[in-house]
């Protein structure tokens, strides 16, 4: 006769071994029944054991999707979570964690809400669409069915229960019922989009105005994604005053550190099976290095390697006191203002340079920082008074005349202070170059290969990034100012072209 459900209850608490040890002893009739019921329990152990057994072993398994597993594991089991994971494309993350993930979930918590938002719509309904159909499809084995009301691919509810998927696209409305799940999958379409100063920020205000409002109090939320730009998602959250509350796991295609998160060594692969170091090393050659160190290292800012080398910067360094020997022909201060939109490394570029008689540049000082106008203008107002420049180049792409006023209101706000000393308020020389200034950034790049730029001490910060700039990225604000800078005074028809009436004192006594 069959099985006593007491029976079967109880087999499901026992260790493997003592469920291999009664099943050979079993007849053939309650032999399968533990085999339906061992099949019931692999299905409800992970996502990946549900696919294995659904698929019959077809679909595939790996060490860094077991991860994914392990965070709906413990949100299943009762857990408030907020996990950030990042990992390269072609890696099964989105079928891992935007499919099978989803429905294990309302398999193990069927009166739970979850929502799925990924770039667009229509990938978030195909995710919908596909947890839908494996439902209609396997749901008997599972154990759960669709209301017969609410059968959509963008929203659906569990027939007997309170739970249900609801899904969107990125900037689209998540109207309804809250979450006690939200699993936000790859909210970056592509290259354009996270180069948008504009789509980043939409993206962010959604972020926090519609997906975390709709989170049920004790609810998880888990960010999965490719990194596109140091102001993607993933680095506004690690930017974040919350950063701290949540788990970060960083997947690169080939580790590089020796805390790897799966504990690779250093230079082995993610997924080998798939993706061995020849695939990758082929994949890197056909993408680039500023794709390959965002979109598979997980490092939108690569290492060193770019257009800089911090060989031209260490082999030609000189200290203050060898700087105290020469004769300066210009010093300027150039500044580049944050763009506004972005909190990860917006800062204000604030850069002290000089033009020697030997026709070599000199880089001065770095007084870069987060600033508002206000402390930009007195900053690049006080460098300029004590390195005596007779210029403030400014980078006055966002705000048009505001760069001059805020410059000019700064040296008359010192002046008041009396700070100035009676000095004249240096030229102020404006440059155009949001859309140019990659062009730009090479030429300078090829003087420090030369050997004809010195920087006078250590700027770790500045030096930073111009060794892991690679063109086509976004410039650093440090960087750029620099260059403004240094482009400025390594015009040779510079000098030629000063105003006359230059005999008030301002390039005297240049050191």
């Amino acid at each position: 006769m069959p099985a006593t459900t007491e029976l079967l209850v109880q087999y499901r608490t026992l260790p493997a071994d003592r469920r291999r040890a009664i099943a050979a002893k079993a007849s053939p009739q309650l032999r399968a029944e533990l085999a339906q019921v061992e099949k019931d329990m692999a299905m409800r152990r992970s996502p990946g054991s549900l696919a294995s057994v659904l698929t019959a072993g077809r679909e595939m398994q790996a060490e860094h999707l077991a991860l994914i597993d392990q965070a709906f594991q413990r949100i299943a089991a009762g857990e408030s979570i907020r996990l950030l994971l990042t990992m390269p494309p072609r890696h099964g993350k989105s079928r891992r964690a935007a499919r099978w993930a989803p429905l294990w979930y309302l398999l193990q918590q069927p009166d739970h809400r979850v929502m799925i938002a990924s770039y667009s719509a229509e990938l978030a309904d195909d995710h919908g669409r596909w947890i839908r159909d494996a439902i209609t499809t396997w749901g008997e084995q599972i154990g759960i069915a669709l209301h017969p009301g609410s059968k959509a691919a963008n929203r659906f509810d569990i027939l007997g229960h309170e739970g249900g998927l609801v899904c969107a696209g990125v900037g689209g409305g998540l109207t309804g019922k809250g979450a006690h799940l939200a699993v936000v999958d790859d909210p970056i379409k592509d290259d354009a989009e996270a180069q948008s100063p504009t789509m980043r920020k939409r993206l962010w205000e959604w972020w926090q105005s519609v997906l975390l409002t709709r989170i049920e109090p004790g609810g998880s939320v888990i960010v999965i994604q490719t990194r596109w730009s140091e102001d993607d998602l993933a680095g506004r959250i690690l930017a974040s005053e919350t950063a701290e509350d949540w788990i970060i796991i960083d997947l690169p295609a080939i580790a590089d550190t020796p805390d790897d998160a799966l504990g690779r060594k250093v230079g082995e692969p993610l997924w080998p099976a798939r993706y061995g170091k020849k695939a990758l090393a082929k994949i890197r050659r056909a993408v680039g290095e500023r794709v390959w160190w965002s979109l598979y290292q997980q490092k939108p800012r690569p290492q060193e390697g770019g257009v800089w080398q911090r060989a031209w910067i260490d082999q030609h360094r000189i200290t203050a006191v060898a700087f105290a020997g020469l004769d300066m022909a210009r010093v300027v201060v150039a500044v580049d203002p944050a763009g506004g939109e972005s909190l990860v490394g917006d800062e204000t570029g604030v850069i002290g340079m000089a033009l020697g008689f030997d026709d070599h540049l000199y880089v001065l000082d770095d007084r870069s920082a987060n600033m508002g106008a206000n402390d930009w203008g007195i900053t690049a107002c006080r460098l300029a008074m004590e390195l005596k420049a007779d210029a403030i180049v400014v980078e006055s792409n966002y705000g048009g005349d505001m760069a001059r006023q805020v410059v000019t209101q700064a040296w008359d706000q010192l002046a008041r202070d009396g700070e100035t000393r009676g000095l004249l308020m240096p030229m102020i020389l404006e440059v155009t170059a949001k859309v140019g200034k990659r062009l730009r950034a090479e030429p300078v790049a090829q003087l420090y290969e030369q050997g004809r730029v010195h920087h006078v001490g250590h700027y770790p910060q500045l030096e930073g990034q111009m060794v892991t700039w690679v063109a086509g990225m976004d410039s650093p604000d440090r960087m750029d100012a620099a260059v403004h800078g240094l482009t400025e005074l390594a015009d040779p028809d510079q000098l030629a072209m000063l105003p006359k009436g230059m005999d008030d004192g301002r390039l005297d006594g240049r050191r």
